[in-house]
């Protein structure tokens, strides 16, 4: 361990003022990495690897972009499972609240970064996104050490509908427009394609989508099956949220090429008496 990892550990342990000044002091006019960086004449490294000799090359993008984001090398395998996610979130169609961003973006011929990394900020959501991974997780890892404690599909669903004195609203069971996700069954192909095979997040994630839809017609959607699924590989909700930063960002940009070849300002064009005013009733103005 070094000493800025113990004056940091320090900062942690008391979140005294003397150890943050050491830890700043430390690092007065120097930037430091535990990623990696690159050092010219010697190479590029990420999590350990030489970028250049290990990676480019060698592994596949979205396996270079998993370490970036976790620090973990996975098989190709899996990082070729990430990447259909990501296919499957990236839809372009410009009704999707993030596309219509990039969408109205194109029309105001902004830059195509600007509208894509705008669209991305967009879904960046509790209810809608990558964001949703940190509670998707916890409920579907919280609901695995209760059914290993002799708790049943039937009681974990059946708490989680006493907390909204109802219908029960589990993240990555429930979508607002549709009912089901035809994502999964497309998933499920795929990963029997890369020969990857369910684990216990999954096969109870599988067994709560059943007495939802028993009890109250509703089924898993792509983020449940996400949650679950990489769950069983070790990835943790932060981890997930991190991988999953950009996966809006390719419908974001097909949205804004759309609308970019089309005259300026003529995206979802209203009228005045489109407008449903509800306000105060109109009043003359006083000289």
């Amino acid at each position: 361990m070094s000493l800025n990892d113990d004056i940091l550990k320090n900062i942690v342990a008391t979140n005294s003022d003397t150890a943050v000044v050491d830890y700043l002091d430390q690092h007065r006019g120097k930037v430091f990495s535990s990623t990696g960086g690159w050092f010219p004449g010697k190479g590029v490294f990420s999590h350990g690897y030489s970028m250049l000799e290990e990676l480019v090359g060698e592994k596949s993008y979205f396996q270079i972009l998993i370490l970036n984001a976790t620090g973990k090398m996975v098989d190709r395998p899996l990082a070729d499972w990430v990447e259909a996610i990501y296919g499957c979130m990236s839809w372009p169609d410009p009704r999707i609240w993030c596309n219509q961003i990039g969408a109205l973006a194109g029309a105001a011929r902004t830059s195509v970064i600007a509208a894509t990394t705008i669209g991305a900020m967009a879904a960046d959501s509790r209810t809608y996104g990558p964001r949703t991974r940190l509670e998707g997780v916890k409920f579907i890892q919280g609901a695995l050490k209760q059914y290993k404690m002799g708790a049943t599909p039937e009681e974990i669903v059946a708490a989680a509908a006493e907390k909204t004195r109802g219908k029960p609203y589990i993240v990555g069971y429930i979508r607002p427009i549709a009912k089901g996700d035809e994502r999964i069954e497309a998933m499920e192909k795929i990963s029997k394609k890369l020969n990857l095979t369910a684990g216990e997040h999954l096969e109870l994630a599988y067994k709560i989508e059943q007495v939802l839809i028993d009890k109250y017609d509703e089924r898993m959607n792509i983020n449940g099956y996400v949650c679950a699924f990489l769950s069983d590989y070790g990835f943790t909700g932060q981890e997930m949220y991190q991988m999953f930063a950009a996966m809006v960002a390719s419908g974001v940009t097909a949205c804004y090429v759309d609308t970019y070849k089309r005259p300026p300002d003529t995206f979802l064009p209203l009228r005045c008496d489109d407008i449903d005013y509800q306000g105060p009733a109109r009043r003359a103005v006083p000289d």
